[in-house]
């Protein structure tokens, strides 16, 4: 099924859930961006060894179902990896998922939702 205008021409916000050097990068390249108060919502979350899983599940869900005007879910994947299962089951068209590397933690394209799925298109 093709995404209709509609369904993108409001998203003009990058997310990212990852660790303080990604996100910290990514909010001087300026992506920051914070809703109007009362609510105020981020759209990024600084993951460390202290954040519950639960926390990161609620900025996905947050990120890719509650907020209409993202278009890119930016997320480390030694983050995603700990809702893993989240985002393999995630199917929709927008807001997009890419898992990028971190400092810490080597990229293994093995991992990465979106390579899995063009493998399995291709019949790999």
């Amino acid at each position: 099924m093709a995404a209709s205008q509609a369904d993108y021409k409001d998203r003009q916000f990058l997310a990212v859930i990852g660790d303080e050097d990604s996100v910290t990068g990514l909010l001087l390249a300026g992506i920051g961006h914070v809703t109007n108060p009362p609510d105020s919502q981020k759209n990024f979350l600084v993951v460390d060894s202290k954040t519950e899983t639960a926390a990161i599940e609620a900025a996905f869900e947050s990120f890719t179902t509650q907020r209409k005007d993202i278009g890119i879910v930016l997320i480390n994947q030694h983050v995603a990896d700990k809702i893993r299962y989240r985002i393999d089951t995630y199917t929709a068209a927008f807001p997009t998922i890419l898992e990028i590397p971190s400092k810490e933690h080597p990229y293994d394209p093995e991992k990465d939702s979106v390579l899995r799925r063009v493998r399995r298109l291709f019949g790999e």
